[in-house]
């Protein structure tokens, strides 16, 4: 059984329970964020609360806490489970509320902690299949805990035999996935939805390693774009780096991995391996 941190304790995952009257319940009002870890070590943990806090500011919830205490109770939440690998979701959630529409401050900080399991093997060997759906999310900038568009529009990428929904808005851009960003190598570079997304800190991190090689163009993406691309891959902290060979009906390239697409994962491996190992020495350090 997983120990998560509920409001200030540490409990067992079962007891760790919100109030019905909580606004998170009631109008899906609340912010969250998740990474995993590599070799025990949080990815990119500063970063994602910096986001975290980002996402109430756009939302109009203020988290209880300093970023300094957040980052502490997420490590020793971390260090209360025993797991080889582990996810992390931190949650804030809108609180009660008199009228259960106005926040009041009383929002609940909940920091989750659950085994990583891997996704399909097949996935990165062989590619994926995505959709693209007519779909624009509210303050797109925000990570909040509303997921209606991804729980409806990831059903039609089951019944699709896809792996992902992409969202285009109502000016044909294609933006980000229900929960990935998208890259597409195109015109021999690659190119990313730079606006009307969530900003990705496995993004960020791609687009530095890509930007070793040559600069990745930020720019708005179409699904025309989508056609002429040679190689398309989806980006996630729980996803990493995952090869599409189909979107909708178009094949992508030859339908194989492309060779773009393999030596971005191949950095991308090589990248979070060597920060495993920083985090593992750090703490060695710390224990000396």
């Amino acid at each position: 059984m997983s120990i998560f941190y509920l409001d200030g304790d540490f409990v067992d995952s079962e007891k760790a329970v919100l109030s019905v009257n909580d606004m998170a319940v009631l109008r899906g009002y609340g912010i969250f964020d998740f990474m995993r870890t590599y070799n025990k070590r949080p990815f990119y943990l500063k970063e994602h609360i910096d986001r975290l806090v980002n996402s109430g500011q756009k939302v109009g919830l203020n988290l209880p806490c300093t970023k300094e205490a957040l980052f502490d109770i997420v490590m020793e939440t971390l260090e209360r489970n025993d797991n080889e690998e582990s996810n992390v979701r931190i949650v804030y959630t809108g609180g009660t509320s008199h009228d259960s529409v106005t926040p009041e401050g009383k929002g609940k900080l909940i920091v989750m902690v659950t085994p990583k399991h891997d996704l399909p093997s097949w996935w990165y060997t062989k590619g994926v299949k995505i959709i693209t759906v007519d779909v624009e999310r509210y303050i797109p900038e925000a990570k909040s805990t509303n997921y209606m568009n991804a729980v409806l529009t990831q059903q039609e990428a089951i019944k699709s035999n896809a792996v992902e929904s992409v969202y285009v808005d109502r000016d044909g851009r294609v933006l980000e996935g229900t929960t990935t960003n998208i890259f597409l190598y195109l015109d021999n570079k690659w190119v990313t939805p730079g606006a009307g997304i969530l900003p990705g800190i496995t993004r960020s991190v791609i687009i530095e390693l890509m930007n070793e090689q040559q600069a990745v163009e930020l720019r708005d993406i179409s699904r025309e774009d989508i056609a002429k691309a040679k190689e398309i891959i989806i980006t996630a902290s729980n996803k990493e780096i995952v090869p599409v060979i189909q979107v909708d009906d178009i094949q992508i390239g030859d339908g194989q991995i492309g060779v773009h697409s393999a030596e971005i994962m191949k950095k991308f491996k090589e990248f979070t391996t060597r920060y495993g190992q920083e985090g593992h020495a750090e703490r060695v350090k710390t224990a000396v």
